[in-house]
């Protein structure tokens, strides 16, 4: 198994992405249902992702506590499957935005929740944050679903800008953002596995 290995799960692990796995990420960007809900189902291209995308994933890791973007793959086979994310909330800066991004191919196995919950239990237990919240489109139903399920509560509807997304109906701009507290949290959680 990886040396590397950030955060273990029943059936994942997550690592820190290297300088050199952008084709990673656009080989999971390339795929235009993974896109779907992001970019209407347009890949990112490799330059964006080696120039921008990847610098930014890799700047994460000098931040205390952890925050970034982690390379998550399954304990059994070591395939890559994608990522999760927690970071700075770009709308609410004293929150931190939980996120996820996984091939096709791991859908539909609980493997978004497991994740989620995972990183919920780190940001609240062990890294002390005081807040997170998760964002996405209103008809996303699978990833409100992976939200709930992950103890986050439905905050607010919202419209994402025309600027941010322009080839988008004001129908489908519309999002959902759903939060929790570590007092919440604390209040609902089960026991940790011993």
């Amino acid at each position: 198994m990886n040396a590397r290995i950030f955060l273990e799960t029943e059936r994942m692990y997550f690592r820190q992405f290297r300088a050199d796995e952008a084709k990673l990420l656009f080989d999971l960007d390339n795929d235009p249902e993974v896109m779907r809900f992001i970019s209407k189902g347009q890949p990112t291209a490799l330059s964006r992702i080696e120039n921008d995308i990847l610098p930014r994933f890799l700047a994460y890791y000098e931040k205390a506590p952890p925050q970034g973007f982690w390379a998550a793959h399954l304990r059994s086979s070591e395939e890559f499957i994608g990522w999760f994310h927690l970071r700075p909330d770009k709308f609410e800066p004293a929150e931190m935005e939980l996120g996820y991004r996984l091939k096709v191919g791991a859908w539909g196995r609980g493997l978004a929740t497991e994740g989620s919950r995972a990183l919920v239990e780190r940001a609240f237990l062990d890294w002390g944050y005081e807040k997170l919240s998760a964002r996405t489109l209103g008809l996303n139903l699978a990833s409100r679903r992976v939200m709930e399920k992950a103890g986050l509560r439905f905050e607010c509807e919202f419209l994402w800008s025309a600027e941010v997304m322009p080839e988008w109906s004001e129908a489908e701009r519309r999002g959902v953002k759903y939060g929790l507290s570590r007092q919440e949290f604390l209040c609902i959680r089960k026991p940790r596995n011993p």
